[in-house]
């Protein structure tokens, strides 16, 4: 057995926890640079860290021009922003973008270059300046993850920087600081947390030898990422259709952040499979939300698989706090799935690709270049052969809901 751990060298959860941060900083650097967008620059919560950390540091610039999908533009901006200050510490404020951005940031300051020189996994040659990440949205889990995701106008799909180096340094996960969340962006960020914890847990177990932890960052499912998987989903499960229907509950408020981040500590590990790798050409064709993509793809990628992971699906089903006492694993994992589905549509996400605009003729192009992602793609737990693939994209493009059953010696 070969397991690893991987984190920031201090995560704080809870209500109110915001409030250190400027000392964080203070400890971390005496020149910051803080990455945020306009929209949240302007809310009162994130102002006032602004300014307390102000107060705190030698230098402060901000950059606050963060956009989805962290364009390479996005990020020699704040990298000149950076060296305007000489900054030694970056301060991340927001969703993944904005976290993601930082991370890239961070890379090229300590080891130069240009972005394009750290694609794929484990090409950041050692450790970056220090990040401090402060997620105001419950969804990617980048405050605690080792990728940074891209945005490259010369590719068709969206590119990932993956090392143990860009963990954050610090993680401070406030939930009052997502109660401005829109409930759009709630329900967006939410369900890919939710896919998160999914694709953790039912990610393919992988033999490893010695050094995979250190040349490899996704490895597999394992107990720890199962624990941390499940709780997440409990939690999520719970907590979602709630903070979509009253931003103002905090209760519901609270169980998204530790779900999130719970999912993120997850799939750090275990990492993702089909339904993000799917995703990465169908968001950058339609320009749709990430949590949106992934969100509509997973019944279709689950149930795919379900000869694979019908056991694991029936697990989902009790820890989600659906009725399955007495139920075979085959009916239990049919049960989930088809709750699943009524979770989707109660937060608003679409059926099929073909009501996202995603052109038919376009599906096995999109499958094949999905197939090129290997990082994620290997976690996947069934077939991932380019007919595969495809298959799972068509029952997406029709809504074709109609369960497929197990064959006997598989059903668990």
């Amino acid at each position: 057995m070969l397991e690893t751990v991987r984190g920031p060298r201090q995560l704080i959860v809870g209500e109110g926890v915001a409030q250190n941060i400027p000392r964080v900083v203070a400890e971390s650097g005496s020149r910051v640079l803080i990455v945020t967008d306009q929209v949240l620059l302007g809310q009162p919560g994130v102002a006032e860290i602004v300014a307390a950390v102000r107060e705190k540091v030698e230098v402060v610039a901000v950059f606050s021009d963060a956009t989805s999908d962290v364009p390479l533009t996005d990020v020699a901006l704040a990298v000149s922003v950076a060296a305007e200050v000489d900054a030694d510490v970056i301060l991340a404020i927001g969703g993944g973008t904005v976290i993601d951005l930082a991370k890239i940031v961070g890379v090229i300051r300590r080891h130069g270059g240009t972005p394009r020189d750290y694609y794929g996994e484990s090409k950041v040659p050692g450790p970056t300046i220090p990040l401090v990440a402060v997620p105001t949205t419950s969804g990617t889990g980048s405050e605690l993850t080792p990728v940074s995701v891209l945005t490259d106008p010369d590719r068709e799909l969206k590119v990932g920087v993956s090392s143990v180096h860009i963990v954050p340094d610090f993680a401070i996960v406030d939930p009052e600081l997502t109660y401005t969340c829109p409930a759009t962006v709630t329900a967006h960020s939410g369900i890919d947390a939710f896919c998160h914890a999914v694709e953790s847990y039912t990610a393919r177990p992988r033999p490893h030898g010695p050094r995979d932890p250190v040349e490899q960052v996704f490895l597999g499912r394992n107990a720890i990422t199962d624990h941390y998987a499940l709780l997440a989903a409990e939690r999520i499960a719970r907590s979602l259709r709630r903070a979509v229907r009253d931003g103002g509950d905090t209760d519901a408020r609270a169980d998204m952040s530790y779900g999130s981040m719970l999912a993120g500590l997850a799939f750090s590990h275990a990492g993702n499979a089909a339904p993000h790798a799917l995703q990465y050409p169908i968001g950058a064709a339609t320009h749709t939300p990430h949590g949106l993509g992934v969100g509509l793809l997973l019944p279709y990628a689950l149930d795919a698989a379900r000869d694979a992971i019908g056991d694991r699906l029936a697990i989902l089903a009790g820890v989600c706090g659906l009725d399955v006492t007495d139920a075979s694993d085959a009916e239990a994992a049919d049960t989930f799935l088809t709750w699943l589905d009524g979770l989707l549509a109660d937060i608003g996400i679409p059926p099929t690709l073909a009501d996202i605009g995603v052109a038919r003729a376009d599906l096995p192009r999109f499958a094949e270049m999905a197939s090129g992602v290997t990082r994620l793609i290997q976690n996947h737990p069934g077939p991932t052969d380019t007919a595969s693939l495809t298959a799972i994209l068509e029952a997406a493009w029709t809504g074709d809901r109609t369960r497929h059953v197990p064959t006997p010696s598989r059903a668990g």
